[in-house]
């Protein structure tokens, strides 16, 4: 056999095997060839390195309508539906990196009388069950319907324009409450930093609790009627608390929901100057309030004297501690034997504090952070009222009477006395 015809051999011999390769492949189900492909496939690939330029979200519900549009401006994410109000974008940013991450497991229906058991029907009917989400800022839109959560897992998801249904690793479900995407902190400030709370219900009636000190462990109730006590610590010191992890439930612009001619008055007032002002009421089962933050010119200077005041004692207790000792006195029976000098070494003299080093400096700097606070929080109350939960606006809905120890039925007790005076004492058994 010459060389020619081996190798015409070995080159039919590849061809076989080459198109052996193929039919097998041409034979192989398509789920099988899909699978294998999908593993290493990203739902949304042109998100995986382009989180950051995302500048808009639109979250589409049944029947076409547009739950949430979130868009991002020089302030910020902001929501549409609610006016423009400020958006979680710790949330958001949880959904998008989720999303960047989610890879095709499985192809499934391409029948779509059969998406709606997946939840990827399109929304614009009336039952769709699945959200239609678009994100834009990338160089090609995306636009994707997200389903139902597997049973083993992962999402049911289709992106439009296409026939096939999959199911996408990870969890990503969306949010379809517009309200649930608002950012919800509002204030944080701890019952301990205030010093009096005054409430004045819509009837012109007040209420007062206060400490006489900034250490004091619990707020006192202010003129107490004649007669009555004040009510347990727990409850005198309730409606300082209103502020602490103050949170949302819903908001709405303040000139679609003022407040009623007479509301709820609340002020609260911190020991270092901070004064927060809270009107609030209820309508229609929910309980709005709106609020304003300032700084108690007055309170805030009190507060910083008292501040420097006790630095420069305790640094000057410091720094007399840290003198050397002075030496023995000699002996008055032996004035001939020589004075022995203690030989205690002194310590270090302590640095000195900015409120004692440059009291103008610390001064300036406080009232500068003071007002800071008070601008933050400000520019976060004004131009809107704020839907609250029930147990933070009740804390503020108090009278005297609720903080106050009930009054006990006298007139129940002394007849109850009277009828166990009555009854006739029972005889002792005799003994057989």
């Amino acid at each position: 056999m010459n060389q020619k015809t081996l190798i015409g051999l070995a080159v039919a011999a590849l061809i076989a095997i080459v198109a052996a390769v193929l039919l097998n492949r041409s034979n192989r189900p398509e789920s099988e060839g899909s699978a294998s492909e999908a593993k290493t496939r990203y739902l949304v690939p042109s998100l995986r390195d382009h989180v950051n330029d995302v500048d808009k979200l639109v979250v589409t519900g049944a029947e076409g309508k547009t739950v949430a549009t979130l868009t991002r401006g020089a302030s910020g994410w902001s929501l549409a539906e609610k006016g423009g109000y400020a958006v979680d974008t710790g949330k958001l940013r949880e959904f998008l990196l989720k999303l960047a991450d989610a890879k095709l497991l499985e192809q499934k229906t391409s029948n779509k009388d059969k998406y709606a058991t997946l939840g990827v029907e399109d929304v614009s009917g009336k039952d769709a069950k699945g959200a239609e989400v678009e994100i834009g800022g990338l160089a090609q839109p995306i636009k994707l319907i997200i389903g139902n959560v597997g049973a083993r897992g992962g999402t049911f998801v289709r992106r439009a324009g296409e026939a096939e249904s999959w199911l996408a690793s990870g969890s990503l479900t969306i949010e379809k409450k517009p309200e649930n995407w608002l950012r919800k902190d509002l204030a944080d400030i701890a019952a301990s930093r205030i010093a009096s709370v005054d409430i004045t219900q819509a009837d012109g009636k007040s209420v007062r609790i206060a400490k006489s000190a900034e250490g004091d462990a619990n707020f006192k109730l202010e003129n107490v009627p004649k007669g009555r006590e004040p009510g347990s610590d727990y409850t005198v010191n309730g409606p300082a608390s209103m502020l602490a992890g103050l949170r949302l439930e819903d908001v709405v612009p303040a000139k679609d929901a003022p407040a009623p001619e007479k509301p709820l008055k609340a002020r609260f007032a911190t020991f270092d100057g901070l004064a927060i002002d809270v009107t609030a009421w209820e309508k229609d089962g929910k309980d709005y309030a709106s609020f304003a933050a300032s700084v108690d010119d007055k309170a805030a200077a009190e507060h910083i004297d008292a501040q420097q005041a006790k630095a420069k004692q305790d640094y000057d207790a410091a720094a007399s501690a840290a003198k050397p000792t002075a030496p023995a006195t000699a002996d008055a029976k032996d004035a001939s034997k020589p004075a022995e000098a203690k030989t205690d070494t002194a310590a270090a003299e302590p640095p000195k504090p900015e409120a004692v080093a440059d009291p103008a400096k610390d001064r300036e700097q406080k009232l500068v952070a003071l007002k800071k606070e008070a601008d933050d929080l400000d520019a976060r109350f004004k131009d809107w009222t704020f839907v609250l939960p029930a147990y933070k606006y009740a804390a503020i809905n108090k009278a005297t009477d609720d903080l106050l120890k009930p009054i006990e039925n006298k007139g129940a007790a002394k007849k109850e006395g009277a009828e166990s005076k009555k009854a006739p004492a029972k005889k002792p058994t005799k003994a057989r």
